[in-house]
Formats: structure tokens, C-alpha cells, sequence
């Protein structure tokens, strides 16, 4: 019995070709082993195994990626990236990846997840560190929920783990310099 394979449309081979540049891999090196699946610690939260992301890609079949939580909820731990026999970055085309849904628009599949990425990355950008309860307070604005988790704060207050002054490290000019670089890089979206 054959299956029967979509054949990538032009536009998705255009995809394939700007994620592979992108992101420097080749997923056309990918021969399925299923490693990157099997040493993945998140596939339990996953619509799409690692693998299958690549097949898909490999298929040129963009939307579904897109679409798909797993490009949000990859940790981007590399532990795929180190178990490749094939020496893929697998991490490295999920934050290819990401970073293409977020400039095509295309959030609504990891909106919380793509929420809490944006408050992060800014709270580094600002502070040159992630600040706890300046990203836990952004991200319950952005989401409408103000006081999720607020009984886990006081907790974490009362034992020292939670700083409401923001400790600023050496630097954060540097740290700057390469955020607004990204930023020129992908068309200053």
C-alpha cells in the first residue's frame, strides 16, 4: 500500500527554503529516526513529535506547522539537537519557526505561550535578566487573569525567592545592541 503525500505547493517549498536559511539546517538531512521524539522531555504536551515538525517541513506543508502547539511549547533544551545522528539543530529551526508564526501572525495556536515569550524577552531586553514578578504581573495583564498564582507569590515573597527592586547586571547596553540586531535582522517587525 502507498501513501499518498501531498506534493509541496510552490509557496510551501518557498517556506521550506526560507526556514532552512533562516535557520542554517537542512531538513532535507532528516531521515526520521525519531531520536529528537524520543529524547524530547515536552512531547507529552505536544500536538506534533519533533519529527514530525521536520516531515511536515520536509513536505513543505507550512500551515499545519504554523498551526501546531509544538513549535510554542519546544523548550528549546537542545537535547534533541544533541541526540541528531544527522547533526539537525532541531531547537534552532523551532525558534526559526517561532519566530516565523510571530511575524506571519500566526500566535493564536501558543497565544499564552507566545504571550509569556514576549514578556520575557522584554524583561530581558529591559533588565538584562528575567525578573520574576515584573513577567508574572505582565503576563496576568496580558491575559486578563491579574491574580493567577497570586497565592503562590506571597509564599515565594516571604521566603526571599520573589524581588520586587529589579537587579540590573553590566552590560545591559550590550544586550540591547543584539535585541535591536535581531530585530534589524528580521526586517525590524
Amino acid at each position: 500500500m502507498r501513501l499518498n503525500l501531498t506534493v509541496a505547493t510552490r509557496d510551501g517549498t518557498e517556506f521550506v527554503r526560507r526556514v532552512e536559511a533562516e535557520s542554517g539546517q537542512k531538513v532535507a538531512d532528516c531521515y526520521q529516526c525519531g531520536k529528537c521524539t524520543a529524547g524530547c522531555p515536552v512531547t507529552f504536551a505536544m500536538d506534533l513529535m519533533p519529527h514530525q515538525v521536520v516531515r511536515l517541513l520536509q513536505l513543505g506543508l507550512g500551515d499545519e506547522i504554523l498551526e501546531s502547539k509544538t513549535i510554542w511549547l519546544c523548550s528549546t533544551c537542545a537535547t534533541c539537537t544533541t541526540r541528531c545522528p544527522r547533526n539537525i539543530d532541531l531547537a534552532r529551526l523551532m525558534d526559526t519557526l517561532r519566530s516565523t508564526a510571530r511575524s506571519a501572525g500566526r500566535t493564536k495556536a501558543g497565544k499564552g505561550i507566545a504571550q509569556f515569550n514576549e514578556v520575557f524577552l522584554d524583561s530581558v531586553r529591559r533588565y538584562g535578566r528575567a525578573h520574576e514578578l515584573g513577567i508574572g504581573l505582565r503576563y496576568n495583564l496580558k491575559t486578563g487573569k491579574l491574580f493567577k498564582d497570586s497565592d503562590l507569590a506571597r509564599g515565594w515573597f516571604l521566603r526571599g525567592r520573589l524581588k520586587v527592586a529589579v537587579p540590573k547586571i553590566r552590560g545591559v547596553a550590550e544586550i540591547d545592541r543584539i535585541f535591536n540586531e535581531i530585530k534589524r535582522m528580521e526586517g525590524g517587525k
